[in-house]
């Protein structure tokens, strides 16, 4: 069954291939009909991989499936073939799975839209390309997959272009991972000059060759790749605004694809990442920081999507917490639970702006629970399990983080703490304003001088909401810290033999951990509860420092955006205007005046030229004569 893996690319590139020349013709709902059969039919091919690849004994579940040499040039031998393990199998579920539900929710979502057929042409192409980017049996191919997510995101968040807003927000995103894509390119070209191969296999097997400061500069590399793609300091700042796109494609950046490509890359080549210690700690501090920030700046944004955006920047610096502690199952573990939850937060997010007319401003929302029943039923489940409240799947996955950065560092381990209380903090306020409190929407604003009752969402948006409920409820419990209960750990233990776990401390830790991540998502929600339950207006726990995002793009503005303005318009009117179109200019002006001299000379009269025949003639013979003289 192992053998069908080739379908899970094969259905969303079909799909494409088939909005792409017949979409227009079928049109709103058909074309979203196909593109989710598409998926549905990759998530299928997925369940099938997988349980050829759970019937293999621990020992052999790997699996290349080679289709042709694609660059045969001397040493470098780049074969188009697929790679499954339980890492690869185990993204290939969640991305599937979850973008089946983001298709089947986009179908309500974007009824009547200009563009349906390209919108579902786009999310297609981006659910093939994240399946070759995880499938991918070498590092070239997992970055040509790596490049077509970053395109599709463009697109998708662009897609409505006609705002120059949106516009701005694609190319930023797009052009923020283009600088961790030159990480990744440079980390290729070293790792194959020492290792002699861009396959995960040969790399892994000849490890022992990249060494040193060689593995601290690749490990660094591709953690640059890694900090484009997954939204990580420095290069976070794109994410919030890719917000500009549909909110389908929020939630699969956010929950499948794009975002997790980075902490996936980090995890597949965790055998050079083992090589460098001192790299390590830098991606644990990163991601820890980056998880950090982004939690403040959340608690003290008014755009409901703007929240969950830096809510999802700060949950991948949990996983790149993990990654850099050595704790390679409990990023992955976390990477699951978050798709579900995150999933269902955005489309959540979505159906309350869908209910109502677009409002996105949590100051302009409130008492929703009654008008929206259905959303706000699903809702409350994304919303405690990011939080960590137990029994709900964030209790588990980001209890099994902080356990293992314990063991690395109590430092890390208390910041990630403190991060935790934040976040069930700034998610109850998001709760709260939104769900609680007084009909805000009610009231009369000069961009909409009168209201309308919000509407609940049609039952194709409902029916991702509550799978996705039900699945950020017990997600977790496929990795229980009990004995025999732990079944993610012992799948992925093959792929990630010899990193750091738990398993080592006293039992008594691991519950004292765990009673104190309850204790403080608990308080965290009572925090925001005292607060938030009444009152909208509290400028004083919103300064403008967190609004303005830590002032970073402002900040990169001043660095990068203004003198690079500055140096364009010095380049068009100084080098580009009165350089090089003046020395073309000048060139052009010397042979215009020089040819004008030379006209002259041409008079059209035979005498002209005899006379000047008879000069040229005398002067050669004065020239002989001269020359026979002085000898």
């Amino acid at each position: 069954m192992v053998h069908a893996a080739f379908l899970m690319p094969l259905f969303p590139l079909v799909g494409f291939a088939v909005l792409l020349t017949l979409g227009r013709r079928i049109g709103d709902p058909w074309a979203g009909w196909i593109g989710t059969a598409a998926i549905a039919g990759a998530f299928v091919a997925a369940c099938v991989t997988f349980a050829g690849l759970v019937g293999e004994p621990a020992s052999t579940r790997e699996f290349t499936q080679t289709f042709f040499t694609w660059i045969p040039v001397g040493g470098l031998q780049v074969k188009a073939a697929l790679y499954i393990d339980p890492l690869s199998m185990t993204m290939c579920l969640f991305i599937t799975g979850v973008s089946m539900l983001i298709h089947l929710y986009s179908i309500g979502y974007m009824k009547g839209d200009r563009d349906y057929s390209k919108f579902f042409v786009y999310l297609n192409l981006f659910v093939f390309s994240m399946l070759v980017l995880v499938l991918a049996n070498n590092l070239l191919v997992t970055f040509v997959g790596w490049e077509g997510v970053g395109v599709c995101s463009y697109w998708l968040i662009s897609y409505w272009f006609q705002s120059e807003s949106n516009a701005s927000a694609g190319k930023k995103a797009f052009i923020y991972n283009r600088i961790g894509d030159v990480g990744f390119l440079l980390a290729m070209f070293l790792i194959f000059s020492k290792a002699g191969s861009l396959d995960y296999s040969v790399i892994f097997a000849h490890k022992d060759l990249i060494g040193g400061g060689v593995a601290t500069a690749a490990v660094l590399l591709l953690f640059l790749g890694a900090c484009g793609k997954s939204a990580q300091i420095p290069l976070f700042n794109w994410l919030p605004d890719a917000m500009a796109g549909p909110t389908p494609v929020s939630a699969l950046i956010h929950a499948a694809t794009m975002v997790t490509a980075g902490v996936y890359l980090l995890c597949r080549v965790s055998p050079i990442l083992q090589l460098s210690p001192d790299a390590d700690w830098v991606i644990a501090i990163v991601g820890v920081s980056t998880a950090f920030v982004a939690m403040t700046i959340a608690t003290s944004q008014q755009d409901i999507k703007k929240v969950l955006a830096f809510s999802t920047v700060s949950q991948i610096g949990y996983m790149i917490l993990a990654v850099g502690c050595g704790a390679y199952t409990a990023a992955i573990f976390l990477m699951v639970c978050h798709a579900f939850y995150k999933g269902l937060l955005f489309l959540g997010a979505g159906s309350v702006i869908h209910g109502t007319e677009d409002e996105q401003d949590l100051k302009r929302l409130g008492a929703l629970r009654k008008v929206l029943p259905w959303t706000f039923g699903t809702f409350i489940f994304g919303w405690l399990a990011i939080s960590g409240i137990p029994p709900f799947s964030g209790f588990w996955s980001k209890g099994d983080v902080l356990d293992n950065v314990f063991a690395k560092s109590p430092v890390l381990w208390a910041i990630g703490l403190v991060t935790a209380l934040g976040t069930a903090y700034y998610m109850t306020r998001l709760f709260y304003l939104t769900f609680y409190g007084k009909a805000r929407w009610r009231e009369p604003a000069p961009d909409r001088p009168a209201h309308h009752t919000p509407h609940e969402s049609p039952w194709v948006m409902r029916i991702p909401l509550i799978v996705l409920a039900v699945l950020a409820s017990v997600a977790g419990f496929i990795d229980l810290p009990v004995g025999g209960l732990d079944f993610f750990n012992t799948w992925l233990d093959p792929v990630f033999a010899g990193s750091l776990y738990n398993d080592h401390e006293h039992s008594l830790t691991v519950w004292a951990l765990s009673v104190t991540d309850a204790a403080v998502a608990v308080l965290g929600l009572f925090i925001a509860w005292r607060i938030w339950r009444v009152r909208a207006d509290r400028p004083e726990f919103e300064p403008r420092f967190l609004q303005r995002v830590w002032y970073w793009d402002d900040a990169y503005d001043a660095i990068f955006g203004r003198p690079g303005e500055a140096l364009a318009r010095f380049s068009a009117t100084v080098i580009e205007g009165r350089i090089i179109d003046g020395a073309v200019n000048g060139v052009g002006s010397l042979v215009r005046v020089t040819s004008t001299k030379a006209r002259r000379f041409q008079t059209g009269y035979v005498r002209n030229y005899a006379l000047a025949i008879a000069l040229g003639l005398a002067l050669i013979i004065a020239f002989m004569v001269s020359r026979v003289w002085w000898s």
